[in-house]
């Protein structure tokens, strides 16, 4: 059942992405950056922890997911260390995910060949 609501809760999360991308002005920029925007702002009061524990990797690993961790380390930081945890906790959290980015960015840009887009 855990699988589940993993594909139910993340399938809806990226079908609410697509239409807004589709039927709205907003740039697919705006959208996954309002995505993660919305994950700080629902784990801020409260909602988003439920989903996560409900939808595990559904939840947890879409941009919402990473407003969320970002969010949570924020809160976790400034109970441990007072209010420099509102500027440190949110990277400390989240270093592992973007230094992999960074890293297989980086791979990819290496193997990859660039060439003009036009």
């Amino acid at each position: 059942m855990n699988y589940v609501w993993a594909f139910v809760v993340g399938g809806a999360i990226c079908v609410v992405g697509q239409l807004l991308i589709d039927y709205t002005k907003l740039s697919p920029a705006r959208v996954l950056t309002g995505y993660v925007v919305a994950g700080v702002i629902l784990s801020a009061v409260g909602l988003y922890k439920p989903l996560v524990d409900l939808a595990g990797a559904g939840a947890s690993v879409p941009l919402l997911g990473f407003g969320h961790l970002l969010a949570q380390g924020v809160q976790n930081a400034v109970d441990s260390c007072g209010l420099p945890g509102a500027f440190t906790g949110g990277l400390t959290a989240a270093s592992g995910g973007i230094a992999a980015s960074l890293i297989f960015g980086v791979l990819a840009a290496a193997v990859g060949k660039s060439r003009d887009q036009n």
